[in-house]
């Protein structure tokens, strides 16, 4: 509730856009692939060095980590794809050679194929998430504002509860 409610408040913030967006599509990243491995170390350090927005980030890595579950066996096959193409065999045997991209684990089915995936959606998501939260805050914002509920629920103990959950 407390990573919802942040989320929401990030939305209905100062924060630019493009902070919110870089938040999700990192989250993406790691969300989707296994979480102890090289590549989500460098995105967490990404994070927190700069300027996104956590609260996002924090909100959008549940979601994608849910699911995660749900198109692991997917990404399993892109990988065991990726790592049997005939073609990439070359590549494969100079990357395991090299130790420090053997720290990787790019040889794991789920690690290459969800690592892949969402390297492939990264962008949409980073542009499209640009503009649904400029959307919703040129147009979406204002209508919730002016709803009844909306008038009813922040003179509410309920809203003075979310304000202090989000702070």
């Amino acid at each position: 509730m407390n990573i919802v409610a942040k989320f929401i408040k990030a939305l209905n913030s100062d924060a630019s856009p493009w902070q919110i967006a870089f938040a999700v599509m990192f989250a993406l990243i790691v969300g989707l692939t296994p979480f102890w491995r090289l590549h989500n170390l460098i995105i967490l350090c990404l994070v927190l060095g700069f300027r996104v927005n956590l609260g996002s980030f924090l909100a959008a890595l549940t979601l994608f980590s849910g699911l995660a579950y749900l198109f692991d066996p997917a990404m399993i096959g892109v990988g065991e794809g990726l790592l049997a193409s005939e073609s990439l065999q070359p590549f494969w045997t100079q990357l395991y050679a090299n130790n420090l991209a053997r720290l990787g684990q790019f040889n794991h089915t789920l690690t290459l194929g969800s690592l892949s995936v969402s390297l492939l959606l990264a962008p949409f998501v980073l542009i499209a998430t640009r503009f649904l939260v400029g959307q919703y805050r040129n147009r979406l914002r204002a209508w919730v504002n002016r709803l009844r509920i909306a008038r009813l629920l922040k003179a509410s103990g309920v809203y003075r509860w979310y304000q202090a959950l989000a702070d």
